[in-house]
């Protein structure tokens, strides 16, 4: 019974990716079927297809490698939009598989410390909650910990999420010394005997400045505490900004050893091919993605469901 509730529950979940995928499905997989009826595959189908890809945010690298791939053995043959896609989701998810990695925690660190960084607005403190509450159900002891002293509305959004899940949290008044937040925060992780200590971040991009040094701050300042900390940098990241989120991470990893990636917001956008071009350019793991507010509608990225929703495909 408790299998069929798990496969209830992964069967919901991937309902959940088709449709929150379903505008991306519809810019990428329905320009695909306006092209291919059943036509031959020329140069001038090529070309059409890769402009659909490049519009739908995969990227310029990440369309031609597609199409080239495309090409082999069907140059200049009928194909139909069906065959298109399903060669495309192969493509894609071959080139996702290798960056769809969930976030693993090491036992052997005590606690566990996650930096958690992001524009504001990305969804960072909302997706600290749900991962605390799947770490709680795992039987781990959480510590979340306020760090976007900036804003109120942070400090506060994460209580109620503290009190949502029964995770402790450590904060301060605004305007508070973030870096100093930070090391009491793993401090007292370590003194409560802590698995894991979730550690919340400003993001105001526009002074990028100011917001490297602050960020530089908390983790030499959480080094004092524990020299392998932070044992995980999360960036998240919402997906409705398409081509933009390139510019974010290239920005991040450069305040901070940016360790994975989380995507958010993906049942409200149209350009989820970006999380294709992000894998292509930068390589880095894609730990989880969001389709919704739900608690649980944050989980691990899978490749092979994830390129077939955004064909619009059967998962």
């Amino acid at each position: 019974m408790a299998e069929a509730a798990q496969e209830d529950r992964g069967q919901g979940w991937l309902a959940r990716l088709r449709s929150g995928l379903s505008k991306s499905a519809d810019r990428v997989g329905g320009a695909i079927s306006g092209v291919f009826t059943r036509r031959r595959l020329d140069q001038d189908a090529l070309d059409e297809l890769e402009e659909i890809l490049i519009r739908g945010d995969l990227g310029v690298a990440t369309a031609a490698k597609l199409t080239a791939a495309l090409a082999k053995g069907r140059f200049d043959k009928e194909v139909t939009d069906q065959e298109v896609k399903e060669a495309l989701a192969d493509g894609i998810a071959a080139l996702l598989e290798p960056v769809a990695r969930p976030l693993s925690v090491d036992g052997g660190h005590r606690p566990f410390v996650i930096l958690v960084c992001g524009v504001n607005g990305s969804g960072k403190t909302t997706t600290i909650g749900k991962l605390a509450a799947q770490f709680k159900a795992q039987g781990k002891s959480v510590l979340l910990a306020a760090g976007d002293t900036f804003r109120a509305a942070a400090i506060e959004q994460l209580q109620i999420w503290g009190e949502r899940t029964g995770c402790p949290v450590v904060a301060r008044a605004q305007g508070a010394d973030p870096a100093g937040l930070a090391f009491d925060a793993v401090k007292e992780a370590r003194e409560g005997g802590h698995d894991l200590v979730i550690i919340d971040t400003a993001g105001r991009l526009q002074n990028k400045k100011d917001l490297m040094a602050e960020l530089e701050k908390v983790v030499r300042v959480v080094k004092k505490q524990d020299a392998t900390a932070p044992h995980a940098c999360l960036l998240v990241m919402d997906a409705t900004i398409g081509q933009n989120a390139h510019a974010q991470v290239e920005a991040f990893k450069g305040m901070v050893q940016v360790t994975g990636l989380v995507m958010t917001k993906l049942d409200g956008s149209a350009k989820g091919g970006v999380v294709v071009a992000l894998a292509e350019k930068f390589g880095l793991p894609v730990h989880a993605v969001g389709v919704g507010e739900g608690v649980d509608d944050l989980k691990p990225f899978e490749a092979r469901a994830f390129a077939r929703s955004l064909m619009g495909l059967p998962t």
